[in-house]
């Protein structure tokens, strides 16, 4: 038995030392050098832009992380709609006129998406009364019996008579 601590230890340092590698790499962004602007401040409003847009295959990456075609397309498209002077907020509009709510990462808080809002905390907060009220409960213990009437003392009696020892 003690000669598996060791192994797992070695297993947990493994694990961690892959786990702080893959966090030091940083997520790889997809944008590719032909999807660039010439204008830096340009490129960095895109960037910022796609980084709050959502791949509508991924779904849970922007398209700016996104390799998927559909990333890239609308990648494309947000650039274009910067060169040709939109800001960022008709950039916005115009994303989500065509593709919905569901394209932003962070969609507004409207009652439409009140549940994914408020849906979570709504949750923690049940279940935390749950456990509140289960803790309560069990601490108050056992409560003692009352005590015997005449009655079940006699039958008790009676019981405790009738069988051998």
């Amino acid at each position: 038995m003690a000669a598996t601590a060791p192994n797992r230890r070695g297993r947990w340092r493994a694990a961690l030392t892959a786990l702080a590698l893959a966090a030091a790499a940083g997520p790889a962004l997809a944008v590719e050098p032909g999807e660039r602007l010439a204008d830096p401040a340009l490129e960095a409003r895109a960037r910022d832009l796609s980084a709050e847009l959502r791949c509508l295959v991924c779904q849970n990456q922007s398209i700016d992380d996104s390799n998927a075609a559909l990333a890239r397309d609308l990648r494309v498209l947000l650039r274009e709609r910067l060169a040709a002077g939109d800001s960022d907020d008709q950039v916005r509009q115009f994303m989500t006129v065509r593709y919905g709510d569901f394209v932003l990462l962070r969609p507004p808080v409207r009652p439409e998406t009140y549940l994914l809002w408020f849906g979570p905390a709504a949750a923690a907060a049940l279940g935390a009364f749950g456990i509140l009220r289960f803790f309560r409960r069990r601490r108050g213990g056992i409560t003692p019996a009352a005590p015997l009437s005449a009655e079940e003392k006699k039958r008790l009696e009676t019981l405790m008579e009738a069988t051998p020892r």
